[in-house]
């Protein structure tokens, strides 16, 4: 009897030690991936890409350059049924497009009307995605990184969270 049962404790002790190096392995994760220091990389992450482009839009304060307008005219198109179709307006939607691509992240990464910022940034996401549809794999992860914004907001390292610390604003 004694042979049976010893097995048994051996097999169990070494998945004890295992799930106990598993938790130990979970409580470094949590150390690492604090919620609000995710939520700031996540800010961050959507906000370069569109920083990046709105940047080469302009030429100067409220200055659009010529390409920006051009690929609004000529090159970009909305892929829509029936389509694709030219943007209507393309000096319009060039500044447009521009003035977000460079206000919504700035916002984004203070931290400052972010759940809007965000909303921003996916409304432009889905314009990119019927204008690039083949950029689908990049685009929904813009479009995740928005909705987790939207959903849990900017986190503590933000503007929005000592405005709302300040105006003790209780969101129970």
């Amino acid at each position: 009897m004694n042979m049976v049962i010893e097995p048994r404790i051996v097999q169990g002790s070494s998945k004890l030690r295992l799930l106990a190096v598993a938790d130990r392995a979970i409580v470094v994760i949590r150390a690492i991936a604090q919620p609000s220091f995710v939520q700031l990389v996540l800010r961050i992450a959507l906000a370069v890409p569109f920083w990046r482009s709105g940047i080469l839009k302009w030429s100067g304060f409220l200055q659009l350059n010529d390409s920006a307008v051009l690929l609004f005219s000529e090159e970009f198109k909305l892929h829509l049924p029936g389509g694709p179709y030219s943007f209507p307006a393309p000096e319009v939607m060039a500044f447009m497009s521009g003035s977000v691509e460079i206000l919504a992240p700035i916002f984004l990464v203070l931290g400052l009307a972010t759940r809007f910022a965000a909303l921003a940034l996916l409304v432009m996401t889905c314009i990119v995605e019927l204008t690039v549809p083949d950029g689908w794999p990049v685009h929904i992860t813009w479009a995740a990184m928005a909705l987790c914004i939207m959903a849990w907001g900017p986190g503590r390292l933000s503007v929005d969270y000592g405005i709302e610390k300040a105006l003790r604003i209780d969101r129970s």
